[in-house]
Formats: structure tokens, sequence, C-alpha cells
């Protein structure tokens, strides 16, 4: 039945929007944001990015499934930091909290993943500070997660950093850190339990914060969604790290997998390829598989065929717009 209802939606997705009764808009790979006075309105559309490259294609029901995930994980984490969230009106919209967003990633590894595997395998062992034994292989657990920060480039790839070069350019204070690392690291543990609990691993992720008027610290974005986050199945993770196979994911890596089958890694000169309407609709399953096995929840999607106009109505009575 979804698969049904994917493919009814492969023209019917959010490319992007334009509301013309919110102010400031400004377009990210994923998220349109608006200000409405002291909040803003992120609006999660289905684009889909990798290699710093926005893909022309959509993902149906990816907007929905990120959004209402990152939701759900706000809410279970709450307890450990404040987050900004004031409102979900919508499938694709939350409705938050301004804050002044600090610029840093707070990227968490429990694992020898991606980028930091890259590193390793290459001779690397001190990444953003901290120290990797020898003797791991790809996919490996690490001894315990670190913490890896990356500045956030306004274009092209964000730059590792480590604490003292963050404290040297003055980006953050010492105490600041030192309590958004905690937080990061208390974060994590909360996604890694309850991934363990639907049989899954929470391999690595990013967190955002921000500053509200007092100078709280607010976690922003998104948090522990197959896009800011990589997850292992746990039941072949031993059999296939023991065999150097590769693992079975959910996130957005089989995506950049398949670019680089068609010959596109973001590299100049090379051509980005169309996204066929059969691998969009697999695409979408991964994320909705996600969304259902992390939160136990049946995925119900809104499958209104104007979206834009479902959310103008829903934001502007959620925000006492007339």
């Amino acid at each position: 039945m979804i698969t049904e209802q994917i493919r009814g939606q492969l023209e019917a997705t959010v490319q992007e929007t334009r509301f013309s009764f919110l102010d400031d808009r400004y377009g990210g790979k994923v998220r349109d944001t608006y200000r409405h006075e002291d909040q803003l309105v992120l609006v999660t559309t289905d684009r889909i990015s990798a290699f710093d490259h926005i893909l022309r294609q959509t993902i149906p029901f990816k907007g929905q499934v990120l959004n209402q995930l990152a939701a759900w994980f706000f809410e279970q984490t709450k307890d450990i930091v404040t987050n900004h969230v004031v409102s979900v009106p919508d499938p694709n919209v939350t409705i938050a909290r301004r804050c002044q967003a600090l610029p840093v990633e707070f990227v968490v590894r429990g694992y020898l993943a991606g980028h930091a595997w890259r590193v390793y395998r290459d001779g690397g062992r001190l990444l953003c500070g901290k120290s990797l034994p020898d003797g791991l292989r790809q996919n490996s657990r690490l001894p315990s997660p670190i913490l890896t920060p990356a500045t956030k480039a306004e274009e092209g790839h964000d730059e590792d950093i480590s604490r003292q070069g963050i404290i040297d350019r003055g980006i953050l204070s010492a105490d600041l850190f030192d309590e958004l690392e905690r937080i990061s690291l208390a974060l994590f543990q909360r996604g890694t339990e309850k991934a363990a609990d639907r049989g899954l691993i929470l391999v690595d992720t990013k967190y955002e914060f921000g500053l509200d008027d007092e100078g709280g610290i607010v976690l922003i974005d998104e948090i522990h969604t197959p896009d800011s986050s990589r997850y292992f199945y746990a039941d072949t993770y031993d059999s296939l790290l023991a065999a150097d196979q590769p693992q079975r994911q959910l996130s957005k890596e089989f995506v950049r997998e398949w670019l680089m089958e068609n010959g596109f890694q973001g590299l100049e000169g090379q051509t980005l390829p169309d996204l066929t309407d059969d691998f969009r609709i697999q695409v979408a399953q991964r994320y909705i598989e996600l969304f259902e096995r992390v939160t136990g929840r049946t995925f119900t999607p809104d499958t209104n065929n104007d979206p834009a106009g479902r959310m103008e109505r829903r934001i502007k009575a959620a925000l006492s717009i007339g």
C-alpha cells in the first residue's frame, strides 16, 4: 500500500515553498526557513542533497518523515536539553523559537565510519584532537563515543576543528564548548538506547545548537534523522564486520553510493545524474522504514495533492494569521 502511495506522490512532492505571508525566506539544502516575529517557520521539503549538491529530483514524503522523526526525538530528549520546538502544525512544518545559531556542528561518532574511516585508512590517528587507537577496521566500534566538531561553511564542505581550535579562534568559550560536548554525548547516548531498543545501531550523528535571549542553550535544526545520522542493523553487524563486508544501514549513504555508481562524487567536471522514479521510490521506502523502526509507529502519509496549500492553511492557523 505504501509503495503505491509513494508512486502516486511522485508528481506532488514539495520541491520548494514561497509563502508571501511570511518574511525573510531562506532556502537551505532541505529546509525553507521563514521569520515571523520572534519565531521561525521551518518547512522541511522533499529535496535531497549529496556531495554538497541539491539533486534535481525530490523524494516523496521525505520532508514529512524528517520533520516528524525530528519532532519525536526532540520530545524524547527534552529532559537533556531544551529544544526550539514550539509546535508542529503540519507534517512538513515546525514552528520554532528564534535563537542565535552557533557556527559549529557537534558531530558525535560511536563507530569508525564515513569521513572518520577515510582519515584513519589514510594513516590519520588524530581526528579533531581525538586520538584513535591502531588496529581498527572500517565500521569498528570506537572504545567510547567521541566528539569531532566541524565549523559550518556557507558554501562547500564543513571543516574539521578541535576543541582548542574553536577556543583559539574565539568561536566559543571553553566553558560553553565543554557544556555542549557534555550535552552532545548525552544526546548520543539517548539516541543509542532508542536505536538499540529497535534493533538498530546509531553510528554517528550531528547536533546543532543556539542560544536564547538569556544565553541558554537550545537544541535546534534536527536530531537523529537519516539526513543527519547513520544507522546500522544490529543483527548483522558482528558477522559483517568479521567478514570485512559493508554494513546494512539505514541512512542517506546508499544515495551517495548510487551517485558514485553513476559517476558522480561532486567533483569538478562531473555531471549530476537524474534519479530514476524507481530509485526515488526506494529512497522513500528507506526513510519510512527508519521512521517506523525507530519510533515503533506506523507512518501515515498526508497525500494531499496540494501540499503547499495545506501547509499555508495550517501555518496561518497556528500563527493566528488572517
